[in-house]
């Protein structure tokens, strides 16, 4: 298998309080509340993907505050501060700031006293409002960092979307991948990316997709590089697809045992997400491509319930007791009856 010498890194090991609010802002109608000052506020960095609501930390209890999460202050937090009176407010408020947090969003469109404020501009923490509601926008957040700190592995194969079931055929280089994905991509099929492919875990998901320098774009041996949205149009590709089945094409001769029956499901781990994998051998004259067609539709039709292999396989059981009980001595025929139709 060619995963295991590919490197396995985060997409990205930390983010700057400046990149996610530019990205944000936006999408998420992001306004700056409080910030101690531009340098000290942008120099903020974050570490990890999970979010915290600080609201027993603000009661004192700060044994087990994670500090260096996202803190989000919600209709609870905002609503216990302003029923504290002006002392204990900022008592429980100091809770937070003796710690570096990265920094706070309050949302749901609520504000923070101006004192309260003071108190995160002198420990530099950058404190951000938005009129999202708090389940919205922790799940646009998350979301967003999820992804940024997501695993991330390179691949060598060409990744298709074949009937909604993304494929990636790999194998030795000059094996025909990016044939077969071409023929795939003719018959009306999607291209995601060909020759170098990007896979990112995400919620025990593998997302594929096409670096920004490939995108699109196909080698072709003996031909050399063309541009499949321009040849085929934008129905012939798509930015991402989640990898469902693993196709390895291999030549005849290297395969000492070939899977005749199905009923052996081989499977590979890439990040830790296992994948089914079909392993192929590939003659002169066979059909990879409709033989791809037929994976996608046999995977479909795993999903929803049915399985060939093994109903043949208990058509034969059922068939193997019924005489076994009967004690069926007839002829041995493959048709028992054509019932009068001679067509």
């Amino acid at each position: 298998m060619p995963f295991g010498s590919n490197p396995i890194v985060p997409k990205t090991r930390r983010i700057s309080v400046e990149y996610l609010v530019s990205q944000l802002r936006e999408k998420i109608r992001l306004q700056v509340q409080a910030c101690a000052s531009a340098a000290a506020c942008m120099q903020r960095y974050l570490t990890e993907a999970d979010l915290h609501r600080p609201g027993l930390a603000l009661t004192g209890y700060t044994h087990l505050f994670a500090w260096k999460r996202v803190q989000i202050l919600g209709n609870t937090e905002c609503e216990y501060l302003e029923n504290l009176d002006a002392s204990a407010r900022l008592t429980a408020f100091g809770n937070l700031t003796q710690f570096e947090i990265p920094v706070m969003f309050v949302t749901h469109g609520n504000e923070l006293p101006p004192e309260l404020l003071q108190m995160a501009e002198d420990a530099g923490i950058p404190v951000f409002t938005t009129h999202t509601e708090t389940v919205k926008f922790m799940y646009l957040l998350r979301d967003f960092l999820e992804d940024q700190f997501a695993l991330q592995t390179i691949v060598h194969g060409a990744m298709v979307d074949v009937y909604g079931i993304g494929i990636l055929i790999t194998g030795k280089a000059g094996i025909g991948k990016s044939e077969v994905a071409l023929d795939l991509v003719e018959r009306g099929h999607r291209l995601v990316a060909d020759d170098v492919v990007t896979l990112t875990k995400k919620n025990n998901v593998l997302m594929s997709a096409a670096t920004d320098i490939n995108k699109h774009f196909m080698e072709v041996r003996g031909l050399g590089i063309i541009d499949i949205m321009s040849m085929f149009g934008i129905r012939a590709v798509r930015y991402q697809k989640r990898l469902e089945v693993l196709l390895e094409l291999y030549l005849w001769d290297e395969l000492t045992e070939v899977d005749r029956t199905g009923l052996e499901r081989k499977r590979e781990a890439i990040l830790d997400v296992e994948v089914p994998v079909i392993q192929l051998p590939i003659t002169p004259g066979k059909n990879i491509t409709v033989i791809a067609e037929v994976i996608a539709m046999n995977y479909l039709l795993n999903n929803y319930g049915y399985d060939a292999a093994r109903a043949f396989q208990e058509r034969i059981k059922t068939r193997i007791a019924q005489k076994q009980r009967t004690g069926q001595t007839g002829p041995n025929r493959a048709v028992n009856y054509f019932e009068g139709d001679i067509e």
